[in-house]
């Protein structure tokens, strides 16, 4: 593989797991009257923030917290992506989550939609399935 189309595997790999972050908040944002988001802006940074929580903070706190995730048997993993669901929602501007149950149904719900669009989008652009990855 070429170190061009490396480096532009990653950004569309990256934009589509944007994208989906994206679908995500707008179904969450439809299904729960506990949940608004403002405007586009709020759920484009909202889902960016998303994204990079998942993607470099999510695997740091579940090396800390493992012998706890084990323990808990996953429930403290749960845990984790809740947080990174609340952080999304206190970087984003006019995006609010009311409630504990809405973030715990909130959580699942984006990770629902992650799971089937990833697939979907997985299986499209030839990736594995479950996985939004792209090869170009």
């Amino acid at each position: 593989m070429r170190r061009d189309s490396a480096g532009l595997e990653v950004i569309v790999t990256a934009l589509v797991g944007w994208g989906v972050n994206i679908v995500a908040l707008l179904v969450v944002d439809s299904l729960f009257d506990s949940v608004t988001i403002g405007r586009w802006g709020s759920i484009l940074l909202g889902a960016a923030v998303l994204g990079l929580a998942n993607a470099f903070v999510k695997p740091v706190l579940a090396l800390l917290t493992l012998p706890l995730i084990l323990i808990t048997f996953g429930l403290a993993y749960f845990a984790i992506n809740v947080g990174m669901l609340a952080l999304a929602e206190w970087i984003a501007p006019d995006f609010s989550i009311d409630g504990f149950w809405t973030y715990v149904g909130a959580t699942i719900v984006v990770w629902l939609v992650n799971w089937i669009v990833g697939a979907i989008v997985g299986s499209v652009l030839g990736g594995r399935p479950g996985g939004a990855v792209v090869r170009v």
